[in-house]
């Protein structure tokens, strides 16, 4: 199952397209991000979800992780089109909705964090 959550706790489960589109339109300081996440008993193990946040620049932080620290992948863009476009192709499961991107692989970030918390 999908689920929208945004910066100021607003969860939508099944979001539709406008959904999405009306929650990325909305984002701002008192509301700064938005994560899409696919839970329930049919998903693979591990965390599977993109997330945007708004910058103080006025650029976008897009972010996405499939399954494990080292598949977590960033990326800056100033167009909320694009943005759109990626949240509705990851939440459809579209071949190449990354495309158009330069990513960014940041899961040694995330993997250093566990090994301290772990250590």
């Amino acid at each position: 199952m999908l689920i929208a959550t945004t910066g100021r706790g607003h969860v939508v489960k099944r979001p539709s397209k406008p959904a999405i589109g009306t929650m990325l339109a909305n984002l701002q300081r008192a509301n700064p991000h938005l994560i899409l996440e696919r839970v329930g008993d049919d998903q693979p193990d591990g965390d599977w979800y993109i997330q945007v946040r708004i910058c103080d620049n006025n650029t976008y932080l897009l972010e996405y992780r499939d399954g494990v620290a080292a598949e977590h992948y960033q990326t800056r863009t100033i167009s909320q089109e694009k943005l759109l476009g990626a949240l509705l192709g990851w939440a459809a499961a579209k071949p190449g909705w990354q495309d158009g991107f330069m990513w960014n692989n940041i899961g040694e970030q995330f993997e250093v964090q566990t090994r301290e918390h772990h250590g």
